[in-house]
């Protein structure tokens, strides 16, 4: 059946298994959890030497896959079948076969990283009856602020919202990844002081609390002329650190809130945020950016950004640089 990630650890947890494990779909970050769990904690490491099998999918095939899973284990209760990069596999419906009668003494778990099945189909159908079936879809970014906040609460900290917004500015969709700075920051925390800020952040990522995409849209969005002008001009000395199609897409998002935000007809805070889908602390920004801009510039501005978006790819444009380009964009929206 299909399953959610807590489910399947909480029930590897308790040693309940499932012959066959199907781990699928676009984020890695929860396929490569539970395979590692399985990798890690189901056999104990006198069990291992004989009954954990790691294969790769460009390297096996589906009747390989299966003859082995149909050997019983030496001295164990269970054998461990891994395969990573499952994604490669030819026919993987063939694996119907087995899946019709699965050794139940067998752990056969697949790695099948950025597809997913079609659900209509026998292999889909049987994996959910006779095994698990897990579907881990990419996460969105508009969701990623209030994951990063629920997976520090899990570990007894706090983050304040102009926090998770820079961390979200910065770190993209790649959870790995943001877990990897979420330790290293995790680690550098002061004693007794579990809550991570912009200054933390700063001082251990290397990301400026001053200079960023989410202080840009603070200072176009409160046409602060002076700071945005400070931080484009930073942006345009250091480039690859501030890619310009990052920083225009960065502009599009908060452009595109604005106009959603102008056609509200509930605009109570709770509505707006979950509308928006942003932290309700940052409703009264809007609140006061929609007073700067009015639905027509907010049309012009949006309208702005994709003619701008062109040039920096190059289309309508004999080479300006991408500094320079910035520079006339924020110049233009805070003009207007």
């Amino acid at each position: 059946m299909a399953v959610t990630y807590e489910e399947i650890i909480s029930d590897l947890k308790k040693r309940i298994f499932k012959p066959v494990y199907f781990l699928a779909g676009e984020e890695p970050y929860y396929i490569d959890l539970i395979t590692d769990y399985i990798e890690e904690k189901v056999l104990t490491e006198a069990e291992k030497a004989f009954n954990q099998l790691i294969l790769y999918g460009e390297d096996t095939s589906i009747p390989a896959i299966i003859d082995t899973a149909r050997r019983f284990p030496m001295m164990a209760s269970h054998q461990v079948i891994i395969i990573k990069e499952a994604q490669s596999l030819k026919k993987p419906e063939d694996l119907v076969i087995y899946l019709e009668k699965p050794l139940l003494s067998t752990i056969l778990v697949f790695s099948y990283k950025y597809k997913t099945l079609d659900k209509r189909t026998k292999l889909h159908k049987l994996l959910e009856s006779n095994g698990a079936y897990f579907e881990s879809p990419r996460i969105r970014d508009y969701q990623i602020p209030a994951w990063i906040e629920r997976y520090l609460m899990t570990k007894g900290i706090k983050t304040d919202p102009n926090a998770g917004a820079m961390l979200t500015e910065y770190l993209g969709t790649d959870l790995h990844k943001i877990v990897n700075e979420l330790d290293k920051l995790i680690i550098t925390l002061p004693v007794g002081k579990p809550v991570i800020t912009t200054s933390l952040i700063e001082k251990n990522i290397g990301i400026s609390k001053d200079y960023n995409n989410f202080e840009l849209q603070k200072a176009v969005g409160e046409k602060n002329i002076l700071k945005a002008n400070m931080i484009v001009n930073y942006f345009a000395n250091n480039p690859k650190d501030n890619p310009l199609t990052l920083t225009i897409a960065s502009l599009f998002g908060l452009f595109s809130k604005l106009l959603t935000y102008h056609y509200l007809p509930d605009k109570s805070k709770n509505n707006v945020a979950a509308v928006l889908k942003v932290n309700p602390y940052f409703v009264k920004d809007y609140e006061n950016w929609a007073s700067k801009y009015n639905v027509s510039k907010t049309v012009y501005i949006i309208a702005l950004l994709r003619t701008f978006d062109m040039r920096s790819k190059g289309f309508g444009d004999s080479g300006t640089e991408p500094g320079d380009l910035l520079k006339e964009l924020v110049f233009r929206i805070l003009h207007l």
